[in-house]
């Protein structure tokens, strides 16, 4: 029994890691493909691309690990029905159950690490992940001179450059400079035949040299004569302009505002139990309101009542030409402010439960993704031995549309219960519960050999004759 087990756990590791790792290049590729515009330009350092690539491979392993669960073990036990093994183990009086249950026991370890993984590691990830796009997103592009084109990303300077020789491309033909360190009305004017770039020294400070050219300037205030108008002719100019703007700056990765996808589970819990707790303050607040009333319930209709018996006091105020009896009219204002209150205590109400529920299904979500991980290694056991012969391409066919099936199943479960259609916990569990299912009765069918009887046995569209 033991070198059973001891073979089937080593086949499991290798079909597992290069899955893992098969899927994890795909989704950065997507990663990059999609947001590579986003980096290149703005002069990012090496690290900060690899660090957003790391914070984003969290979300990507959500998807991965379950996966790679799924196929890794449709391959192990695709072999043992391809070599015959299997049948010389149920031959040795091996049920299924006995042989597959060191199997469970990983998917259990799996689904504990991920379970850690989903409600601690993945929201930190996704927090720091949005703080550093952020930062990115507002980060100036780098310095970039294009010939014909004035350049703008230097603060208080425009930039114009005739032709820049491809063979030399710190080398400018005929530049002109606005310089605008002293406001647009004194505006400087710089014009020069040619010039020069300088390597940029710490990155914070670019040298121009210019040659042959001329300086047209207003006198700013503080000067003297502020009519007075300067032009200045000059062999070689250098000008030393400021970077620092175009550096790529960080904020606190630990400041921010944190969301349902940011906040690790505990915090959503402690959240939720906070909104609970402010619903029932408001109801209890607009039960006391309707009690006023002497009805003491709280119901649509009755709320509905006082808007309904403020607009017939209105109506009696204007029948009568704006004058009714004093108590009308306190009766009047006492509806209005009762009216007010209820409707601002239904509001309260409302948004409290809504952000509840959004808090609610993220906490389900988390949960039910890493149950998977067990769920689609009790599927892949039993379906590996129905596949036989069917090799990788079977398996990662069976395993794709399994997953795709609980991963449409998932999304669509949480519109449904973000929109308030269903309930929270059923909207994220409903997806395992439906695979889970699935797993239980392939699980049954091969532990009870049901196959022989044709009523239980099937074969794959694609090896049918």
């Amino acid at each position: 029994m033991k070198q059973f087990h001891r073979m089937i756990l080593r086949m499991l590791p290798g079909p597992f890691l290069a899955w893992l790792t098969v899927l994890l290049f795909l989704l950065v590729m997507q990663f990059l493909i999609k947001y590579l515009p986003q980096l290149v330009g703005k002069g990012l350092p090496v690290p900060v691309i690899g660090e957003l690539i790391l914070y984003n491979l969290a979300y990507m392993l959500v998807l991965a690990v379950p996966m790679a669960a799924l196929i890794g073990t449709v391959m192990a036990f695709g072999k043992l029905a391809e070599s015959n093994a299997y049948v010389v183990i149920k031959g040795s009086g091996v049920s299924f159950p006995q042989l597959v249950w060191p199997v469970y026991l990983v998917g259990i370890l799996l689904t504990a690490g991920m379970w850690m993984f989903n409600t601690e590691f993945h929201p930190e990830a996704n927090f720091r992940a949005r703080n550093l796009w952020q930062d990115i997103r507002s980060a100036k592009p780098g310095f970039d001179l294009q010939a014909g084109v004035f350049y703008d990303g230097i603060e208080d300077y425009r930039i114009l450059v005739g032709s820049i020789p491809p063979d030399a491309p710190n080398e400018l033909e005929d530049v002109t400079i606005f310089d605008y360190t002293e406001g647009a009305r004194f505006r400087t004017d710089i014009r020069a035949s040619r010039g020069y770039l300088q390597p940029i020294r710490d990155g914070a400070t670019l040298h121009l040299v210019l040659f042959d050219g001329e300086v047209h300037r207003k006198r700013p205030p503080g000067s003297g004569n502020e009519d007075r108008y300067e032009r200045l002719a000059f062999d070689r100019h250098l000008m030393r302009i400021s970077l620092e703007d175009l550096n790529f700056t960080r904020s606190d990765p630990r400041e921010g505002r944190r969301t349902d996808r940011t906040m690790k589970s505990r915090e959503m819990i402690d959240l939720v139990d906070s909104l609970d707790a402010t619903v029932a303050t408001q109801q209890r607040h607009l039960s006391d309101i309707i009690a006023l009333l002497g009805t003491g319930a709280v119901t649509r209709d009755e709320v509905g009542t006082l808007i309904r018996d403020e607009a017939r006091f209105t109506l009696a105020q204007n029948a009568a030409g704006g004058s009714v009896a004093l108590s009308d009219d306190a009766t009047i204002r006492t509806i209005r402010a009762l009216r007010m209150k209820v409707n601002s205590a239904r509001a309260e109400i409302q948004w409290a439960a809504e952000r509840a529920d959004r808090y609610r299904v993220e906490i389900h979500k988390k949960y039910s993704i890493a149950l998977a991980c067990l769920i689609f290694m009790m599927i892949g056991a039993p379906l590996g031995l129905f596949v036989r012969k069917g090799g990788l391409g079977t398996s990662a066919t069976l395993a794709v549309a399994i997953f795709l099936f609980h991963w449409v199943s998932l999304a669509n479960g949480e519109k449904l219960a973000d929109r308030g259609f269903i309930e929270p916990w059923l909207g994220m569990w409903l997806a395992d519960i439906v695979t889970g299912g699935i797993a239980i009765w392939l699980t049954f069918v091969v532990w009870k050999d049901l196959r022989s009887i044709p009523s239980y046995s099937f074969t794959l569209p694609w090896r049918r004759s």
